[in-house]
């Protein structure tokens, strides 16, 4: 199986870019942890304290990944930070975004942008799903790409409602404060401004894989709760070259971005608890390895 195909599925999961990254040696504390994962590390100097926690958006029920130092450092947290405002992720503005960044103009259609070939497989893929083939049709081919990888895993239960963010929402409670690292535009965006040619070849490995996506994930996840980051890169990493744009506009930028935050987040005291997909926090070009080039110290917490 491809890098590409494993990278584009994963993404699809999360419906938000996040379940995925290349991992290598993450700069962590010596001394080994006394839980297993999830894994969580920190960020400290004398007044200000960011824990920073890799999640999965999309879980089955019941999932028991609040374990640990998980809780006890959201609870001492004052704010909750994650990649999108949550409350964004099921409101009228949205799904206003989606039709303006997820629709075809209204001379294109979805197979019409296909080869032959392409359409065929497109087709057959839908009626796996159980679908009409006409479906997508008005839709662009990345937002096809969710769908095709988000039906399948809904079907098995595995579910947004289930996932992480969800229950740190929950267990953070009404009063903690919030905020958001990117915008659901922002997101959308990198999505829609891949060339359409990516975005069809997005789409097709998306397909091809389709079966085995459920236990692509499953794997996935049981690495997660181990809190083995090296085990998730490598299940995640095989064949990565040639990729490098894709992982460059999709993970890496965003990974510098995102350090550059923790950076800045350092000058106002407080504690705060990070909350980004699990393969964003893991090895080379990760959140840590670019805080590190900053000479940034991060701790394994657990």
């Amino acid at each position: 199986m491809s890098f590409l195909r494993k990278f584009t599925r994963g993404l699809s999961v999360a419906a938000a870019l996040s379940l995925s990254g290349a991992c290598a040696t993450t700069p962590v504390d010596p001394v080994a942890p006394k839980v297993a994962g999830p894994a969580l590390w920190k960020v400290a100097d004398e007044d200000t304290t960011i824990y920073l926690f890799g999640t999965v958006h999309a879980l089955p029920k019941d999932v028991p990944w609040m374990r640990g130092a998980i809780g006890p450092a959201l609870a001492a947290s004052d704010t909750l930070v994650t990649e999108v405002d949550l409350g964004s992720q099921n409101s009228a503005e949205m799904q206003k975004l989606i039709l303006q960044k997820g629709i075809l103009p209204p001379e294109e259609n979805l197979r019409g942008l296909l080869t032959s070939e392409q359409k065929a497989q497109y087709e057959a893929g839908l009626s796996k799903l159980g679908m009409p083939v006409e479906s997508f049709d008005r839709f662009e081919p990345w937002y096809a790409s969710l769908m095709f990888a988000l039906i399948p895993l809904a079907k098995a239960g595995i579910v947004g409602d289930n996932g992480v963010e969800k229950g740190l929402g929950s267990a953070a409670g009404a009063d903690k404060r919030r905020a958001a690292l990117e915008t659901a535009e922002y997101q959308l965006s990198i999505f829609d401004s891949l060339p359409r040619e990516a975005q069809i070849d997005y789409l097709m490995k998306t397909i091809e894989g389709n079966e085995d996506i459920k236990a692509l994930l499953e794997a996935m996840m049981a690495e997660w709760l181990e809190g083995d980051a090296d085990a998730l890169a490598r299940l995640m990493n095989e064949d990565m070259m040639g990729e490098e744009a894709l992982m460059e506009r999709l993970l890496w930028q965003r990974n510098r971005a995102w350090a550059d935050w923790v950076v800045k987040r350092l000058d106002t005291p407080g504690t705060v608890f990070v909350a980004v997909g699990a393969g964003h926090l893991a090895g080379e070009k990760s959140v840590q390895q670019d805080l590190a080039a900053k000479g940034v110290k991060v701790i394994r917490v657990q």
